[in-house]
C-alpha cells in the first residue's frame, strides 16, 4: 500500500510556472507507475501525465504537451509535475495517483487503473 500527498499548488498568473510535488510513503514506491490527473469544477477527472516505475516511459495529454513535464525520484519517493506556460484553462485540483499495474498502450489515461490517490492540490491560473 502507498499513501500520497501533493503539494506546490497555488495562484499564478497566465504564462507563469508551478512545480507540483507528490510524496509517497512506503518502501515499494519503485514498484508503482504514477500519474497526475486534474479536475475542474463541474468537469470529469482528466488525465495529465504518467510515468513508468523506472522513469523510462512518459506519457502526456495533448493539452499539456510541451508545457508540462512529469518526473520521479525513486530514491526520495517523489513524483513531480513541472508546469510552464500556464493557462487559465489549467485551473483545477491536481491529483497524484499510483498503480501497481504496468502502464502501456493508453491505459495510463484511465483513472480506474490507479489504486491510490492523494488529496489533491489546487492550481489557479489568473488571466
Amino acid at each position: 500500500q502507498v499513501q500520497l500527498a501533493e503539494s506546490g499548488g497555488g495562484l499564478v498568473q497566465a504564462g507563469g510556472s508551478l512545480r507540483l510535488s507528490c510524496a509517497a510513503s512506503g518502501r515499494t514506491f519503485s514498484r508503482y507507475d504514477m500519474g497526475w490527473f486534474r479536475q475542474a469544477p463541474g468537469k470529469e477527472r482528466e488525465f495529465v501525465a504518467a510515468i513508468s516505475r523506472s522513469g523510462g516511459g512518459i506519457y502526456d495529454a495533448d493539452s499539456v504537451k510541451g508545457r508540462f513535464t512529469i518526473s520521479r525520484d525513486n530514491a526520495k519517493n517523489m513524483v513531480y509535475l513541472q508546469m510552464n506556460s500556464l493557462k487559465p484553462e489549467d485551473t483545477a485540483v491536481y491529483y497524484c495517483a499510483a498503480t501497481p499495474t504496468i502502464i502501456y498502450g493508453n491505459n495510463y489515461a484511465f483513472p480506474t487503473i490507479y489504486d491510490y490517490w492523494g488529496q489533491g492540490t489546487q492550481v489557479t491560473v489568473s488571466s
